[in-house]
């Protein structure tokens, strides 16, 4: 969180949306005065970054996690950006394991959509995996990128594995099928599409414990929406 806020101190205005953080979070967030905290119960991601939003009193909004890290020269993009309310600007994410930075199983190359007129677009309301809606709006690739430290260990894997599975199955009750053999099937070609055909393999240990997350990921997500529609 230090790092992310400490990144962002050119910025006029931060809103922070805390949903019953148990760390240093708002303590370290107060030292900041460019830093406004907003407290709200969790109600999914999709929901919770939008009512973020309304918080803003600038039109322009550059959305990011605490995880991740604006690095100097993206900062000094942003800045120097000439705005167009009709464009989706999408960042570059570089993801790291603990400190190491990946180049597989998709985490590379992966462009993020976060800066965006108020006004023109909004995040959808899934519970996880939330995404900004087109809406029509042009997509302009920056240069420079956003730093996320997404994973310390396995533990941090498992445990976000663990509750996005579980989110995953409430948004999807009642509109999707599940059944066990279902989550068998698709758990199985996600390990061979993260590990094999995304070279999870050239990234050693890391890029098989991440493979090895996301097909348990897939797998009780399936089982969980399975038990969810019973």
């Amino acid at each position: 969180m230090k790092q992310c806020l400490e990144a962002l101190q050119s910025f006029d205005e931060i809103i922070i949306l805390d949903n019953g953080s148990m760390d240093d979070t708002l303590q370290i967030a107060q030292q900041y005065p460019n830093v406004k905290i907003v407290k709200h119960e969790f109600i999914g991601f999709g929901p919770l970054k939008n009512l973020a939003i309304s918080y803003a009193k600038n039109d322009w909004i550059f959305s990011i996690d605490s995880d991740e890290i604006a690095t100097p020269s993206l900062v000094q993009e942003i800045h120097a950006l000439n705005f167009d309310k009709n464009t989706l600007y999408a960042i570059k994410r570089s993801n790291f394991y603990g400190m190491k930075k990946m180049q597989c199983c998709g985490w590379d190359n992966d462009f993020v959509k976060r800066i965006f007129h108020k006004q023109s677009t909004k995040f959808s309301d899934d519970l996880v995996h939330e995404s900004l809606l087109n809406n029509g709006l042009k997509i302009k690739k920056l240069h420079n990128e956003l730093e996320h430290y997404s994973f310390k260990s396995a533990d941090e894997l498992i445990d976000k594995m663990q509750k996005y599975s579980s989110l995953w199955a409430q948004d999807k009750k009642g509109k999707k099928s599940a059944s066990p053999l279902q989550a068998v099937i698709r758990a199985f070609f996600t390990f061979i599409k993260f590990y094999f055909l995304k070279k999870g393999f050239l990234n050693g240990y890391e890029g098989l414990v991440i493979s090895v997350s996301n097909a348990n990921g897939t797998f009780y997500k399936y089982i969980k929406l399975y038990e969810n529609n019973k």
